[in-house]
């Protein structure tokens, strides 16, 4: 009980302000690895941390249990050392975000950047006639996907996504998710929707898959045919076709304006067969 009396002994306005910098700091981290493998991890520590915490203090203390106390301190600075190490990828993407100087910029201008960047790999690929499949995560996260896929985790370029769907990679196949302003995983398999036709033509795997996710999640997506070039845009399991380099800088311009987290998918578009080998366009 002393342990409570010394808690209400607080003053209530700095007990306050210390629980609402560390929910910031908490919220901060979970937004971070949200989608992530991360993100299980950090909760995992966080319920060991505070369920030893409580036992230590209601407990420990009051029983005076001191070489459990000790022993406890020891098993703190372990958890501490294991968390480092399981958090190595994270820890870095965030030391890499901080350095950049793009850190510092307003997210408008991070936002923008991204976009130029993935419109003009759209209308790159689409001049060539090289089939792709991006995918905008927005609230929804998309971490199941990601896992399935071969993780990347680098900047949004358009020299990156060309490069992964040039014919012949090992990436090439299948789709892309993108994260805010980060490429997370390429290859990714997504799930199709039903065979169908949109203006007489009928739906290959890429635009069902496009269909498919944006149907069960609020990203968006972009298709690209290989056949004929012609960009598509997926959202809410709709397939708005033949989108123009215009109509798509101002269809993601507007989605970045309603103050959203960045989440759409690119998905290029092409009429395929589905062989459950990727997405392929017909003959």
């Amino acid at each position: 009980m002393d342990y409570f009396y010394r808690v209400a002994g607080y003053e209530w306005w700095r007990v306050v302000i210390e629980l609402f910098l560390i929910g910031l700091v908490v919220y901060w981290v979970v937004d971070f690895l949200e989608g992530t493998r991360g993100e299980r991890l950090f909760r995992s520590v966080i319920f060991i941390l505070i369920a030893g915490v409580l036992i230590l203090n209601l407990v420990a203390e009051q029983l005076r249990l001191e070489r459990l106390e000790y022993l406890y301190r020891g098993f703190l600075i372990g958890v501490l050392v294991i968390t480092v190490a399981a958090f190595q990828p994270e820890i870095r993407r965030a030391l890499i975000r901080i350095g950049q100087p793009k850190f510092w910029a307003t997210s408008s201008q991070q936002l923008a950047k991204t976009v130029e960047e993935m419109v003009t790999a759209v209308t790159e690929l689409s001049a060539t006639k090289t089939g792709a499949i991006i995918v905008i995560e927005k609230r929804v996260a998309l971490g199941e996907f990601v896992e399935a896929g071969v993780r990347v985790d680098a900047m949004v370029t358009a020299e990156l996504l060309k490069t992964i769907f040039h014919p012949g990679t090992a990436l090439h196949d299948m789709a892309v998710i993108i994260r805010g302003d980060r490429v997370v995983a390429a290859r990714v398999q997504l799930p199709l929707a039903e065979a169908g036709s949109i203006d007489g033509v009928e739906l290959g795997s890429r635009h069902r898959a496009a269909i498919g996710i944006t149907a069960g999640s609020d990203a968006a997506c972009l298709v690209i045919s290989e056949e004929t070039g012609v960009i598509s845009l997926a959202r809410k399991g709709k397939l708005i076709r033949n989108i123009s380099e215009s109509q798509l800088r101002k269809q993601l311009t507007s989605t970045l304006a309603e103050g959203v987290p960045i989440g759409q998918r690119f998905l290029a578009r092409h009429p395929g067969k589905d062989t459950g080998q990727g997405y392929k366009d017909f003959a």
